[in-house]
């Protein structure tokens, strides 16, 4: 899959900018400030609905402006024109696809695979569980259109049930129990896939991670990903089993706190090198190469599930890495195909190869160069 060009109107600071891609390595190069991020930000607007920055569509509209408008070509077996629009005095977002307004994200996730390494990555390795269960998420909904069913399915039964815990703190009756076990049922059904679906996928897609991280270390480390969920249960049974189990066990807490305690909104992935928790243990440049190899596999998984090439974008990373990791990512690089680049100065980075299927776009003052 190849994304041919895209047209901004009103959209960070690009007035009316128009943009063709090669089919290579695009390097979208300009100073702090000119709009290389938000070019990045728009294609994913493109293939996801929204953006991987701000979650306001508001915020992205060019100051003293009342909506944008980002339009996208995808070039594969067959042509597909995208047209996100958005006014902040509707607060109304639409996405057409080829003309025909598509109602639903879930529609448009997978149809176009996406996968962007930023500086904000940092925090999958280092922050929160949340975070990594965001990423996670993120790479089997765009492989699994059930995946995503099941994910939709399950946030919405937990904050129903939320809301009736939190009301039953207060107020009990026998109709809030009925109420309660109806949506436990829901929640455990939901969870229970999500797991299922998370183990599978983890343990397919350490592979990936280990020869992405090869590409860039050699055999110097071994990486690996381990998901602790409900005590490990193997088959979506015994999964069903524990969960009810367990929440049985918490309902008492859940009732006196009025929060859902138990579930796959609580679990953890766990990042490790030779063994060792990456999170503790780690170094600066061992929690970036992960970071970098982490996004890479999701190319290559995505690639293969799916059967379409995903678009890939970098945004300001060979400015956090040390030159050796360069070297080896911007070789990487060249097996991937189509990508997008944000560079403050190229010259600054000898290592980087341009051939013929590759373009340097230059942003100065709103205006665009290609050399």
């Amino acid at each position: 899959m190849i994304l041919s060009s895209v047209f901004l109107k009103d959209f960070r600071s690009h007035l009316n900018t128009s943009i063709n891609f090669n089919i290579g390595l695009n390097y979208i190069v300009g100073g702090n400030g000119q709009g290389k991020t938000s070019i990045l930000e728009s294609i994913y607007y493109l293939c996801t609905t929204k953006s991987n920055i701000s979650r306001s569509d508001a915020e992205v509209i060019r100051f003293d402006q009342n909506n944008f408008e980002i339009r996208g070509e995808f070039k594969d077996l067959t042509e597909d024109k995208v047209r996100v629009i958005y006014s902040i005095s509707e607060n109304k977002k639409l996405y057409y696809l080829n003309d025909k307004l598509v109602n639903r994200s879930a529609e448009v996730i997978g149809k176009f695979p996406v996968v962007i390494l930023t500086p904000a990555d940092h925090a999958i390795t280092q922050g929160s569980p949340a975070d990594r269960r965001k990423l996670i998420d993120s790479i089997i909904s765009q492989a699994s259109s059930n995946y995503l069913f099941f994910l939709l399915d399950y946030n919405k039964t937990l904050r129903q049930r939320a809301s009736l815990l939190n009301r039953m703190k207060e107020y009990k009756n026998q109709a809030d129990y009925k109420e309660l076990d109806s949506w436990t049922e829901k929640l455990i059904e939901a969870g229970s896939e999500i797991i299922r679906y998370r183990k599978d996928f983890i343990e397919e897609y350490n592979q990936y991670l280990k020869e992405s991280y090869f590409e860039i270390m050699n055999n110097e480390e071994q990486p690996g990903i381990k998901y602790s969920y409900l005590n490990n249960s193997d088959s979506l049974y015994s999964i069903k089993v524990e969960f009810e189990r367990l929440i049985k066990e918490r309902r008492d807490d859940e009732l006196r706190r009025g929060v859902n305690l138990v579930g796959p909104h609580r679990d953890d992935f766990v990042f490790e090198i030779n063994d060792f928790n990456l999170k503790t243990f780690g170094s600066q440049g061992q929690n970036k190469t992960f970071q970098t190899a982490l996004r890479f596999a999701e190319f290559f998984y995505l690639k293969d599930v799916v059967n379409k090439t995903p678009i890939f974008l970098l945004d300001d990373v060979f400015g956090e890495l040390d030159t050796f990791r360069s070297v080896k990512i911007s070789e990487y690089l060249k097996k991937i195909g189509q990508a997008f680049i944000t560079l403050t100065d190229f010259a600054n980075f000898s290592f980087l190869v341009k051939d013929e299927t590759d373009t340097l776009i230059k942003i100065k003052d709103r205006q665009i160069t290609y050399a």
